[in-house]
């Protein structure tokens, strides 16, 4: 599912514009963007939460030539699924694999 989908869905299930559901889903990524950019984290009980990790620098390897290089330490955004979140995607996936 793309953006353009995203907003429809959005739209369709909610009963507001997708015009409205745009405004939605660009304040709910520039909210969470910016709060995980001041090194905190976004929780929604049951959906899951946005949080930063760090990665520490470390050395690797060029795959083309085999050369050693630096790797930089780097924060990165990361998202652990909620427990609601979870069962709900198990449950699709055992009712998809009980009708093969």
């Amino acid at each position: 599912m793309n953006k353009t989908e995203l907003v429809s869905a959005i739209a369709e299930k909610t009963g507001v514009s997708k015009k409205d559901a745009e405004a939605v889903i660009k304040g709910f990524v520039e909210v969470v963007s910016d709060e995980l950019q001041a090194g905190g984290k976004v929780q929604l009980i049951g959906f899951g939460t946005f949080e930063t990790g760090k990665r520490a620098a470390r050395t690797g390897r060029n795959p083309q030539t085999g050369e050693e290089i630096k790797i930089k330490a780097a924060v990165t955004p990361k998202f652990k699924a909620g427990s609601a979140l979870k069962e709900k995607v198990n449950t699709k996936a055992k009712k998809k694999a009980k009708k093969k």
